[in-house]
């Protein structure tokens, strides 16, 4: 009967990740403990699997949004209220989401047993920007931008691929773009190589430009190895062509 039950979920393995901390940087590596307690009788894992996960937006609805996946460990037995760690070692990719706004992440950890509903550990993480996002950042603060929203949309044409882009929208509360400017959306993109930014320069119009969206502008910057000074140089210069 013991057996049975476990089968469904009663008395099953259960399974906890010990992060030794709740803030993370994109791009970080961090070694996590995880934790896997035996239920009432004996079972066989097949894997613990992880994903780091978001909310995004689409047309008509919000789904969670796979920020990265991997499994870690070979099958293994967990007796009846055996006790076993693994240390493992997550990488937060490059171009996870911060979170700011109305964007969440969390890490879901998983044991895969067969037959049985898979036991699942949830914890909610921090995620700051890496360091060429956080430069573009501090560029953007040092002209006068302050951050106002994010939040994660369906990429553009990537009705099925459940691929997503985080939009980050900034308002000029000083400096010299300060009443010349609405807003200032930007989506930036990770890459191996370095940092696309695609821009969305708002302009202050008067309604009928409004209405009819002639005070949009978009344009798009990209960075390798730039520091915030730099980047600081190159926004100041592309707002002002199209501010």
């Amino acid at each position: 009967m013991k057996q049975i039950l476990s089968r469904v979920g009663i008395g099953s393995a259960r399974v906890d990740t010990i992060l030794p901390k709740t803030t993370l940087s994109a791009g970080e590596s961090v070694d996590v403990e995880v934790r896997v307690e035996g239920g009432s009788s004996e079972q066989e894992v097949d894997a613990i699997y992880f994903a780091l996960l978001t909310r995004y937006k689409t047309d008509d609805s919000v789904r969670t949004g796979v920020i990265d996946k991997f499994q870690v460990a070979d099958p293994f037995t967990i007796g009846p209220d055996e006790e076993r760690t693994f240390p493992v070692t997550i990488d937060v990719p490059l171009d996870a989401p911060i979170t700011a706004g109305r964007t969440n992440v969390w890490l879901e950890t998983g044991l895969d047993i067969d037959w049985s509903v898979d036991p699942e550990d949830k914890d909610p993480v921090q995620v700051e920007p890496g360091p060429r996002l956080g430069a573009f950042m501090d560029a953007l603060d040092s002209l006068g931008f302050r951050l106002r929203s994010a939040e994660c949309e369906q990429a553009p044409g990537s009705i099925f691929s459940g691929r997503f882009v985080q939009e980050l929208e900034f308002v000029p509360h000083a400096g010299p773009f300060a009443g010349a400017l609405d807003e200032l959306e930007v989506v930036p993109t990770e890459t191996g190589a370095g940092l696309d930014v695609k821009l969305e320069i708002d302009r202050r119009g008067g309604l009928l430009s409004e209405m009819a969206d002639i005070d949009e502008r978009w344009s798009q910057l990209s960075f390798t190895n730039e520091g915030a000074r730099e980047m600081e140089s190159a926004l100041r210069s592309e707002i002002e062509r199209h501010a």
